[in-house]
Order: structure tokens, then sequence, then C-alpha cells
């Protein structure tokens, strides 16, 4: 196995991986097919493996590629990481920072928060990842993220933000037509909106629904479980936007729904769920200009939309901001 092989054979490899071909790849990161070709043959020759096969549907890959994917991912992570640690060089907040939250925090949410701080401080690039999978802050995937659970990493400093309610909302035209439930169980003659497939996280927030439901605990959420659902969709964004058309009844975060008169918050006594809300990074960057400053305005504008009141100062609030200390 030859040593000190080169970073641009492994983002080929990547490329192939993700791509499914080499002319694919060679679009992707913008190099020609032969460069790809060349790189990926390097590659399988350094490490004295075969890292792809040829099929009809293209390039598969071996299990030694599929292997050394996470492997190659962080050191993808890590090349990124450099390059935004590099492009902030100089005085002031500049450079590139790379926020991941998830959809419906990264639409509905950030936007403003985001906006005012690019007006602040207009050197600053900032690129936003929505996704609903944790960002791996230690592999350096994100500088900062947006976190619906307690981060539990030594290496990472958190800011608590307080909790983000969710509750049963429907808009006033399908109230109007359906009629409105008053109780848990009547949400089996509705149309209600949830989950197609359940993640770990919808689990996890069932599981706590059940437990914090009025007259409910320990027992099954009355009319929410997915043979109950009349539309299905594992897009936060979709099922918003469902509720929003007046499609049936959904669950969504209080402060969104507040935002318009046409919706209507539904069974406020039976049914809450708050989730905590955290923003995160790694502790290697809080000395940063660019993630320090993104880090407070991210903090601060998620604080206003939560209505949870800001402690004294930003240096305090960073003072007591690893996840052992801060609640």
């Amino acid at each position: 196995m030859t040593s000190n092989i080169g970073w641009e054979l492994y983002r080929s490899f990547l490329g192939v991986l993700r791509e499914g071909s080499l002319s694919g790849a060679a679009r992707a990161l913008g190099i020609t097919q032969p460069t790809a070709g060349r790189h990926v043959a390097a590659l399988e020759a350094a490490l004295g493996v075969v890292l792809f096969t040829r099929s009809q549907v293209g390039l598969l890959p071996t299990e030694v590629a599929l292997a050394l994917q996470t492997h190659a991912e962080a050191m993808e992570s890590t090349a990124a990481s450099l390059e935004r640690a590099a492009s902030s060089h100089g005085t002031g907040v500049r450079g590139v920072v790379r926020v991941s939250a998830s959809e419906v925090i990264g639409v509905e949410v950030l936007p403003p928060i985001v906006a005012r701080l690019r007006e602040a401080h207009p050197a600053l690039k900032v690129e936003l990842v929505l996704t609903n999978r944790v960002q791996d802050l230690l592999r350096r995937e994100a500088d900062i993220a947006v976190r619906m659970v307690r981060p539990k990493q030594e290496q990472l400093v958190a800011r608590r933000i307080g909790h983000i309610e969710l509750a049963f909302h429907a808009h006033r035209d399908y109230l109007a037509r359906h009629g409105t439930p008053r109780k848990l169980e009547e949400l089996a003659g509705h149309a209600v909106i949830g989950y197609d497939q359940p993640s770990a996280f919808v689990r996890d927030a069932v599981k706590a629904a059940n437990a914090g439901s009025a007259g409910s605990a320990g027992k099954a959420l009355p009319g929410y479980t997915r043979d109950a659902f009349s539309l299905r969709t594992d897009s936060d964004l979709a099922q918003l936007a469902l509720i929003r058309a007046g499609a049936g009844i959904g669950i969504c975060q209080v402060g969104l729904a507040r935002r318009s008169d046409a919706l209507v918050r539904l069974l406020p006594r039976a049914f809450s769920m708050k989730l905590d809300t955290w923003v995160t990074m790694h502790e290697d960057l809080r000395h940063s200009p660019r993630c320090r400053a993104a880090f407070d305005a991210l903090a601060g504008g998620l604080q206003q939309y939560v209505g949870a009141p800001e402690a004294a100062g930003a240096q305090g609030k960073m003072a007591r901001a690893r996840t052992h200390t801060t609640e």
C-alpha cells in the first residue's frame, strides 16, 4: 500500500461513488472524464484494492469502497473546513461560515436572521445546509448547527435557546368544512397529516408526545399513527404546506402558526410537545471572528423567535456554553 496518497484521488473516488459513473463525477468535480478515471485507477493501485466494478447501470462500488466512504467523507469535510478557515484570514468578520439546520428552521426561521447577519458583516459568506440529519460538527461537516437535541460531545460549545413548542393546527377553511375536534380521539374522523417512514427522531417525538399528552400518559396518541394518516410525508416543510393549504390537521411549530390568522391551534390542553433547542459549534471555532459573529446572531435571533430572554452580554453566554454546564 502506498502512503501519502493525494486528496484529489479520494475526491474523484467520492465523485464516482456519488454519481455512479466517471462522466458524472467529472461533471460534478469540474475535471475531465479521463482525469477522473486516472484518479480512481491510481487510488486502486495505491491501496491495492478494487473499488468499482462495471455494470449495465454504471460503476458499482465494492464492499471495500463502501467501507472507505465515511473516511473519505471525513477527509472532504476537513478539506472544506480548512478552506473556510483560510478564507477568513485577515481582520474583521470575513470568510465563509457553514450552518446546518432542519428544513423548517432553515426555510421559515433563519432567513431574516441570516439577512441581518449579512447586513452587519458584508464580507461574511453563509452556507446553509438544510437537512433533518444531524450534521457532525466533530468531523467539520458544518461550523455551526441548530439542533433540537442537547449535544453530548465535550468538544462542542453549545448555547441553549429554549423550547420550540409543537401543537396540532388546521386551516380555518378545513375546520369550516369538517368541524373542529374537541378530543384527541376525534382525530380519527379527520384528515390527519403525518409522517411516512418513522425515523429515529419521529419515534422519539411520538414517545415524548405520548408521555406528555394530558390524560394519555403511557398510551398511544389517539389518531396519530401512520395507518390513520390521510396524508403522509417525511418532509416537515410539506406537512406545513399541507396544513396551510387546508388539506387536514397536522403538527407544526406554534410560532410559525401564529404568523397566520388562518391557522387555528387545536386541542391545546390535550397535546403539546416542546423541543429543546440549541446552537452548537466545535470549541476550536469559539475564537474565530466569523463563527463567533454567526453563532451570536443565530442564538439571538432564535431566542427572539422562541421568546426566550437573552442573558446579559454575549461574552457571558459563551462562557457558560459548554454542554455540561449550560441550561
